[in-house]
């Protein structure tokens, strides 16, 4: 048997993903203006305001053991 035409169940589950689609570009835009709304301090990242050039200190704190069993192994 061949079916005829596309089911209703068809409908509902493309009408789902268009309301999908506009809820999530409605968020994306919302998003976005929320973003542009909070302006950086001084225009600049928070994130990366205290990195500095260069290596960076060890944010373990446990660079002294390290070099105490690399001087170890030298002797």
């Amino acid at each position: 048997m061949q079916k005829g035409r596309p089911t209703q169940n068809k409908r509902q589950r493309e009408r789902a993903q268009a309301d999908r689609r506009q809820q999530k570009a409605q968020r994306r835009q919302a998003s976005k203006a929320r973003r542009a709304a909070s302006p950086r301090p001084d225009g600049e990242d928070p994130d990366l305001a205290c990195i500095r050039p260069g290596p960076q200190p060890n944010p373990y704190g446990d660079e002294e053991f390290v070099l105490v069993d690399d001087a170890k192994k030298d002797e």
